[in-house]
C-alpha cells in the first residue's frame, strides 16, 4: 500500500470525475424516462378515435418507427398512440377504429419475441373486424427466404378477418428509405397533411478507434475481436442492451449500408466497445461489416456511428435477479448489462469453444465475480475433451436452481447467434420452466432476448 500522498490525490480526483459521470448519466436517463412520459401523454389516449401504432419488434426498430409515427400524427392533430403488440388484447382491438401494425421480423419468418403472445392467442384463426381500418408496415430482410414473413403473416390474418386495408402492406428491405418514405406518405393521407411525415433517423456522429484487440488467437473458431471507439466532439448517453449502427464506407452517390452491433458497455465506461466476430463468405472473403473494421479499419481511424435505442433489451429493475445466457460474441450484450450497478444477483451461463482460448472478458469476469458483481458463472466448452457442452446444457443441468431464481423475480437475458444456440436454450427454458411459464415471462418482459 502507497502512503505517497500524490497518489491518494490523484486516486480520490480519478474517483469523483467516475462518480461525476455516473451522476450524470443517471440523471440523463431520468431526463429522457420523463421525456416520454410527456411524449405519451402528449400523443392520443385509448379513445376509439385514437390511432394505434401496434409494434411488433425485436431489437428496437419497429417499436422507433411506431414512436416517431404515432408522435409526427399526433402534431398534424390526429390522436395517435404507440401500444406493443402484446398489449393489443381482444378488447383493445374491438374499441379502436384505426390501427397501424409495425411488425419486423425475427429469423426466418417468425414473429418478435413481444408480438408472440399475440401470434398465439389472436392470430391462430380469424377474428371479426369489420369496423377496423388498418395498415402494415413489415420490416425484413431479403436475404432470407421467409422475407418479411410475420408481417405477411399478419397482413393476410386481418384480411381474414374482415379488416379493411387503407393501403397495400409496405415492406422495407433493411431500412430501404424508398420503402419507408411511401409509409411517411401514407402517415400524410392519413392526417391530411400536405406533405409526407418528417421524421428522420438520428444523425451519424464521428467515433475514433482507440483500442483493437485479437481476443481468441489459437482459436478453432473464427476471430472474435474488442473494438473501443471514443466519441468525437459529443457526448452519447445510451442504455444496456441499446444497440450501434455503424455506417460503412461507400462510394459518393451510393446509399449507406450500415451494420448493427450490439454494446458491450454502458456510457460510464466513456467508449462504445463492441465484440465483433470475423465473418467469412464462402469464397474465402471477409464479411462487408466485420471484414472493413478488423481487417482494414486502423486505429485512430474514425468511423460514422449512432446509437439507437433497444427497448425490449433494457435492464432489469435493479432489486431483481437477472440470469445471462449467450454464446461467442453474444457476450457483448450481457457485458453491458453486467457493468450496470444494481442490488440483485447477477448469474452468468456462457458456451464457447475452448477454455484455453475462447474464455472471452474470462480475467474480468473473474474479478466481477470477486467484487461480487456476479454471484455465479458457469461455462460450457464445445470443443474441450470431457466437456462438449453447448451452453443450454447447462440450462439444463441447472435446471432447479433457474426455476427457484425465476420463482425469485429473475429476468432472463439472451445473447447471441440466433441459429442454433438461441433455438436451443429457448427450447431447454421451456423443458425447464414449461412453456406457458417462458410465455408469460415474455409477455410480462422478463425475458428479453438480443439474438442476430
Amino acid at each position: 500500500m502507497t502512503h505517497n500522498p500524490t497518489h491518494w490525490i490523484c486516486a480520490a480526483i480519478c474517483v469523483g470525475l467516475w462518480l461525476a459521470l455516473t451522476l450524470w448519466v443517471v440523471a440523463k436517463v431520468r431526463r429522457d424516462a420523463k421525456a416520454a412520459k410527456a411524449r405519451a401523454a402528449a400523443m392520443g389516449d385509448a379513445a376509439s378515435d385514437t390511432v394505434l401504432l401496434a409494434y411488433g419488434s425485436q431489437t428496437g426498430t419497429a417499436e422507433n418507427l411506431a414512436w416517431d409515427s404515432a408522435e409526427w400524427l399526433s402534431q398534424q392533430g390526429t390522436p395517435a398512440r404507440p401500444v406493443p403488440l402484446s398489449e393489443l388484447t381482444p378488447e383493445v382491438l374491438s374499441a379502436a377504429r384505426t390501427v397501424l401494425f409495425v411488425a419486423s421480423t425475427t429469423g426466418e419468418g417468425d414473429a418478435p419475441d413481444n408480438a408472440s403472445g399475440f401470434l398465439r392467442r389472436q392470430m391462430t384463426e380469424a377474428s371479426a373486424l369489420p369496423h377496423l381500418s388498418y395498415g402494415v408496415l413489415a420490416l425484413g430482410d431479403s436475404s432470407y427466404d421467409q422475407y418479411c414473413g410475420f408481417g405477411r403473416q399478419l397482413d393476410d390474418w386481418l384480411v381474414a378477418s374482415t379488416a379493411k386495408p387503407l393501403f397495400s402492406r409496405i415492406e422495407v428491405d433493411n431500412n430501404d428509405p424508398v420503402a419507408l418514405a411511401a409509409w411517411q406518405g401514407e402517415l400524410a393521407k392519413l392526417a391530411g397533411a400536405e406533405s409526407g411525415a418528417g421524421f428522420t433517423p438520428a444523425p451519424f456522429q464521428p467515433w475514433q478507434l482507440v483500442r483493437k484487440t485479437h481476443m481468441n488467437p489459437g482459436s478453432p473458431g473464427g476471430e472474435a475481436w474488442h473494438l473501443v471507439f471514443q466519441p468525437i466532439g459529443h457526448r452519447s448517453v445510451w442504455e444496456a442492451g441499446d444497440i450501434a449502427e455503424i455506417a460503412l464506407p461507400s462510394s459518393e452517390g451510393a446509399a449507406t449500408v450500415v451494420r448493427e452491433y450490439s454494446l458491450a458497455s454502458v456510457p460510464a465506461d466513456g467508449a462504445a466497445e463492441f465484440c465483433i466476430r470475423l465473418m467469412t463468405t464462402p469464397d474465402g472473403g471477409y464479411g462487408l461489416g466485420s471484414g472493413w473494421l478488423i481487417r482494414q479499419l486502423k486505429l485512430d481511424e474514425v468511423v460514422q456511428m449512432r446509437i439507437r435505442p433497444n427497448r425490449s433489451f433494457r435492464p432489469a429493475p435493479d432489486a431483481a435477479p437477472i440470469i445471462l445466457i449467450g454464446n461467442g460474441t453474444g457476450i457483448a450484450g450481457l457485458r453491458a448489462h453486467l457493468k450496470v450497478p444494481r442490488a440483485g444477483d447477477a448469474w452468468l451461463l456462457f458456451g464457447e469453444r475452448t477454455s484455453a482460448h475462447d474464455n472471452l472478458f474470462g480475467d474480468e469476469l473473474k474479478a466481477m465475480q470477486a467484487a461480487g458483481q456476479i454471484a455465479r458463472v458457469d461455462h460450457a466448452w464445445s470443443r474441450d475433451e470431457g466437456d462438449g457442452r453447448y451452453v443450454q446444457h447447462l440450462v439444463s443441468e441447472h435446471a432447479r436452481d433457474i426455476v427457484r431464481w425465476v420463482e425469485r423475480g429473475a429476468y432472463v437475458f439472451v445473447c447471441g447467434s440466433l441459429e442454433g444456440m438461441s433455438q436451443g436454450v429457448h427450447a431447454a427454458l421451456e423443458t425447464v420452466l414449461g412453456t406457458e411459464t417462458l410465455q408469460g415471462l415474455t409477455d410480462a418482459g422478463r425475458y428479453r432476448r438480443d439474438v442476430y
